[in-house]
């Protein structure tokens, strides 16, 4: 074969691969940047709800009553990350609180976690889900210790 007919062989085969290749790793590459987003904007959620229950634990704790009960809408949350529902958790050991986990519901992999101030201990509801309403952060204090926790909307 003269040298120009393997030359256009050549090319037209590396164009043909090209074509059918290309989208395989385009996806892959799209999926890891769709990732990585997620777990940027889940980073922000849990430093988010950190930062209000460090907030509400000081104010507790800064006052001489016993029985102190205080709360706050986490009116900042967004309903879904990279449109799906996401899970913000309060986990720790012994019953103390240590961290806040956020995590996508489908995909649990995709996962965030902020460390909390000492002294918290985990209250009656440790977990909640983006799509049920607002969510509100709780901090209470009564005579065993101070307690956070999660609830819905005005319940």
């Amino acid at each position: 074969m003269p040298s120009p007919t393997i030359s256009h062989i050549i090319c037209t085969t590396a164009l043909v691969s090209l074509i059918f290749i290309m989208p395989f790793y385009y996806g892959i590459v799209l999926d890891n940047i769709s990732m990585d987003v997620a777990r940027r904007e889940l980073k922000e959620i849990a430093d988010y709800v950190s930062n209000t229950f460090s907030n509400l634990y000081f104010l507790v704790n800064s006052t001489q009553y016993l029985n102190v009960n205080l709360t706050k809408e986490l009116t900042y949350l967004p309903l879904t990350v990279e449109d799906a529902i996401y899970v913000v958790k309060i986990t720790g050991s012994g019953g103390n609180a240590t961290k806040i986990i956020a995590y996508l519901r489908e995909r649990s992999s995709i996962i965030s976690e902020t460390w909390l101030s000492p002294g918290m201990k985990i209250g009656s509801n440790d977990s909640v889900e983006s799509w049920r309403g607002s969510i509100v952060a709780g901090c209470n204090r009564n005579n065993t210790g101070i307690y956070i926790w999660f609830s819905y909307g005005g319940s």
